[in-house]
């Protein structure tokens, strides 16, 4: 007798980077990364009902691969992320992702995608986010040392969130620096290339690092900070890879997304363990102050959290509804007695 056809519930939703790309023009680049801002704002002031958990890291000379599980009792999520520095001198990606949700009441999938550009996408807009509760107000002016693959997102994301006009870009490989500018030349910004880091944070309002060099680093010491910037840290993610003079930290109020991670991977790795960080989850919420005066120094230290990528990923599943961006994938086994799996199988022959 034959296999009887699988039910809808063996097909599972995937988005290829094909379709997420098809996904992101229909709505918008911009559009996406607001709506994205609003998505993980949201997650935040919830941030009670999630379960929490450091990434789930493998470590070698080469990089490291990780696992980013949570949950919010009704979905959860993971997301496979590796971070390889030296994966560019090999014209490779540096960082390559894909995700999952599925319902906790069943455990069944309902969301494949890769999350390689969905990763640069929702990291843009957590910095986006951070900014708009952290930056000086009517920021206009952001500088972006380090102009890889997540540049472009992060200048879109403040453009479009918090209404940047000029970009100052540095990088120590002027080729990304061209690209970058390449990229950005007919958005409306205002695009400023600099030779070095000093020249790049002049009169910058938002001050962004993401360089990927697995090490400790000093792309910024604290001579070349002013009073009454934002640092968006978003290099630094892993432990023995930093961006900041630790100097600039004991001037910062020091603002982070999981404590337990960010003290093992962040720029205050190189802190004593009682060094002080308040939750970014408070601020959105309103349970702490954020930027509270004039000539205070900011600092967001991301390191990149699961609930940001359950966030992307839950925005990504509404909006494919009523689309064709994305392949129905038969992988959920479905035989029509959930006891007889090997019957299923025999049918099958």
């Amino acid at each position: 007798m034959a296999a009887p056809l699988p039910s809808e519930r063996a097909f599972i939703p995937f988005v290829s980077v094909e379709n997420m790309m098809r996904l992101v023009h229909h709505v918008g680049i911009e559009t996406v990364l607001v709506e994205l801002t609003d998505a993980i704002e949201a997650d935040f002031r919830r941030w009670d009902l999630f379960d929490k958990t450091p990434r789930v890291a493998s470590h070698s000379h080469d990089g490291v691969i990780e696992l980013m599980p949570t949950s919010d009792g009704a979905v959860y999520s993971f997301k496979y992320v590796n971070g390889h520095p030296k994966n560019m001198a090999q014209g490779l990606q540096t960082v390559t992702a894909f995700g999952l949700l599925a319902e906790v009441s069943t455990g069944y999938p309902v969301l494949l995608t890769e999350m390689t550009l969905l990763t640069a996408l929702r990291t843009a807009a957590t910095s986006a986010m951070a900014a708009k509760h952290l930056a000086p107000a009517n920021s206009r002016r952001l500088t972006l040392i380090g102009n890889g693959a997540q540049a472009e997102f992060q200048a879109l994301a403040m453009k479009a969130v918090l209404g940047i006009e000029e970009v100052r870009l540095y990088d120590i490989d002027p080729r990304a620096t061209e690209k970058t500018v390449r990229n950005l030349e007919k958005t409306g910004l205002r695009l400023v290339p600099c030779t070095s880091a000093q020249a790049a944070i002049e009169g910058a309002d938002i001050i962004t690092t993401c360089t990927a060099d697995k090490q400790y680093a000093t792309i910024l010491t604290d001579n070349m900070v002013g009073a009454g910037v934002h640092i968006n840290a978003i290099g630094g993610d892993c432990p023995g890879k930093t961006e900041l003079h630790r100097d600039i930290l004991l001037r910062s109020d020091t603002f982070v997304e999981y404590p337990p991670q960010t003290r093992i991977e962040g720029e205050i790795q190189q802190m004593d363990a009682d060094y002080p960080v308040t939750e970014l989850w408070q601020v959105v919420s309103g349970r702490a102050k954020g930027r509270s005066s004039e000539r205070q120094i900011t600092l967001f230290d991301s390191v990149g959290f699961a609930i940001e990528d359950f966030s992307a990923l839950r925005y990504v599943r509404e909006k494919l509804a009523g689309t064709d961006y994305f392949q129905k994938l038969d992988i959920i086994a479905d035989p029509d007695d959930p006891r007889d799996l090997f019957g299923m199988l025999l049918r099958a022959a």
